[in-house]
Formats: C-alpha cells, sequence, structure tokens
C-alpha cells in the first residue's frame, strides 16, 4: 500500500518517534510505501506533500516538534473539505491514512472514517486528555518540564517571600496541573474539573505563609472560579470552536496581591511544555504506537486507534477514543487536597 502520514493539532515531542517507527516498520517488514502530507489535515486539503521515507526519518527520535509541520486546520468547516482530501489522496494514489493526533484531529479522522476513507489514529496530547488510552505520549514530557520550572520556582519564592502562580497547559483536564504540582510540592492545584473559590485560595496561601514558607499554586489554563467568587475574561475561538485560553495564572496572582496583601506573581509556562527533547517515556511509547499503528494499517483495520492499556498496546474503535475527554477523577484530586495550604 502507499500510505499517507499526518500530524496535526498542537505540536508536542514524541511525534517524530511515531513517523520514524511507522516508517522503518512499514518499508521493512511489510514493503509500503510512504508520504508524508504536511501541516496536519491542511496537507490533504491543499495536496501540500512531502518525501516520506527511511532516509528522511533518520535521526529524528530524539528531535521534539514534528518533520512533518502541524495546525489546527479543521477540513470539516471548509466547504467540499472532505471531497477535497478524497480527491487529493485519490489522485495521489494514497491507499489509506495514519492520523497522529488529539481529540480535534481524531475527531477529523473518525468522519473521515465514516465517509468510507481508510485511516487509523495515533493518539497524541501532552493533556493527556483522550479517552481509551491510560497515557498520551507528550504528557511526560510537559510534565517535567513544568516539575523542573516549579523546582526552580520554589527558590525564588522564598527568597522574595512571594506567592507564585505557575500557569500550565490543561484547556478542558488538569493531569498536568495534577501530576506537576504533586511532584513538584505544590501548596495548591486549580484544575478545570475542580472551580475554586479564589476566597478559599487566599486562605491557603495566607495559611503557608503563617508557617514562614512561599507558596507555590499551580493552575491550569483552563480552571475556572465558582459563579461570582472572580471575574473571568474569554478570548477568540480556533477553528474547532476552542476558546483560546491564557490569562488565568494571571488574574490569580492578582487577585491574591489584593486580597491577601501579599506580593504575588505568576509565570505562564505556555509553549514551553510543548518543545524540546522528548523524555525516554515519550520516545517509548511513541515508537511502539508506532509500530502498533503500521500493522493495524497492514491488517486494514480501519477506524481503529491504537491505545496504551497498562502496559500493552490495544486497538480501539476511533469512535470510541474520540466520544468523550478523559478528565481527572475526584478521587486523585482528593489525594492532592491533603498537601493543600
Amino acid at each position: 500500500m502507499r500510505i499517507g502520514v499526518l500530524t496535526g493539532g498542537g505540536d508536542c515531542p514524541g511525534l517524530n518517534a511515531v513517523i520514524r517507527a511507522v516508517v522503518r516498520k512499514g518499508v521493512q517488514s511489510y514493503h509500503h510505501s510512504f508520504i508524508g502530507f504536511a501541516d496536519g489535515w491542511r496537507g490533504p486539503l491543499e495536496n501540500k506533500t512531502r518525501t516520506l521515507g527511511i532516509p528522511e526519518v533518520r535521526g529524528i527520535l530524539p528531535r521534539g516538534g514534528t518533520i512533518l509541520g502541524s495546525s489546527r486546520t479543521n477540513p470539516i468547516k471548509v466547504d467540499g473539505g472532505i471531497e477535497r482530501i478524497r480527491k487529493h489522496l485519490a489522485e495521489l494514489g494514497v491507499d489509506a491514512l495514519i492520523a497522529i493526533g488529539g481529540e480535534d484531529t481524531l475527531g477529523v479522522a473518525t468522519r473521515l472514517h465514516a465517509e468510507g476513507v481508510p485511516v487509523i489514529g495515533v493518539p497524541k496530547t501532552i493533556d493527556n486528555d483522550l479517552g481509551a488510552t491510560d497515557y498520551t505520549f507528550g504528557f511526560d514530557t510537559a510534565v517535567n518540564i513544568a516539575v523542573e520550572a516549579i523546582d526552580r520556582l520554589h527558590t525564588t519564592a522564598e527568597s522574595h517571600h512571594r506567592a507564585l502562580v505557575v500557569e500550565v497547559m490543561g484547556r478542558h483536564a488538569g493531569w498536568i496541573a495534577l501530576h506537576a504540582g504533586m511532584a513538584g510540592g505544590a501548596n495548591l492545584i486549580l484544575i478545570p474539573e475542580v472551580p475554586f473559590d479564589i476566597d478559599k485560595v487566599c486562605r491557603f496561601i495566607e495559611s503557608r505563609f503563617e508557617s514562614h514558607y512561599a507558596p507555590i499554586v499551580v493552575v491550569s489554563e483552563g480552571a475556572v472560579p465558582k459563579e461570582g467568587t472572580m471575574e473571568l475574561v474569554c478570548g477568540d475561538t480556533d477553528a474547532f470552536g476552542h476558546v483560546r485560553l491564557g490569562g488565568i495564572g494571571d488574574r490569580v496572582a492578582k487577585e491574591i496581591e489584593a486580597r491577601t496583601g501579599a506580593e504575588s506573581r505568576a509565570v505562564v509556562l505556555g509553549h514551553v511544555q510543548r518543545g524540546g527533547t522528548p523524555t525516554a517515556f515519550d520516545r517509548w511509547l511513541a515508537t511502539r504506537f508506532g509500530l502498533h499503528a503500521i500493522d493495524a494499517a497492514h491488517d486494514q483495520d480501519w477506524g481503529s486507534m491504537v491505545a496504551l492499556r497498562g502496559t500493552h498496546i490495544v486497538r480501539v474503535p476511533l469512535a470510541e477514543a474520540t466520544r468523550e475527554l478523559k478528565l481527572v477523577d475526584p478521587t486523585l484530586y482528593a489525594e492532592a487536597e491533603v498537601f493543600f495550604g
């Protein structure tokens, strides 16, 4: 077969490891050929391609980002977008697609499968919020980057007797904040799943200062206050209808300073969490996902996604993986609450 490969949505460490594994096993074990689509769904939509063979994937295992490029292009929102993709695939002689991405990218893949396009999904997101898989690659790297930042911020917070608010990524799910906050010894963690009371937040801050230690608050970008406790500012939306987030860390820091009188600062990690070299775990997981994705394509198990269950890689229906987001379980958040204040 001739198989197309694309990486959509936000970039993350480990994407290149998937591409490498797909191509290496696909060529060496199954004698398939590959074509890379540039910039996510924009590639097959606009017929933007690049050569993808074994020479092109040498040396990319430790590289962050994606050699194919990415975008948040949504072909479903483009007039005739699905038909344009089908037409370009036919013209290029592409027999199937391997789509590597998160909820939006795989949501498009699910729609294409329903329209009869042979497609296999690979789950990617630093947010770790895709259903049907225990972990997505990119998450471990993002958490480790956030933990290193928190470790460094502890010392400067103590030196200046400040409250520091660390904003991490996490639109709908607080997995990064929860893991990084617990591993980094944060004194408070705010996640989208649990609306926070700013008055209670300030009481925790005051309690921490009373013990002669400076507090660190870790907050997901999608965290929201309880209704009426704090004003929330929203931004524009992207092609998938998501509000562009950012700013909750600064808002919380200002409220803390205004309500407690304690000097407060916000640190927004932002895209730093997406960049750089993937951790060993993410390289391992991404590589295994790639190996099993090409197996699924070779078996013509269309409409499936590879997923991690325990230590095993399994196949699940794309529709199941994209049906609903995987959110933080309240019992896990309750474990972290032991260390608040």
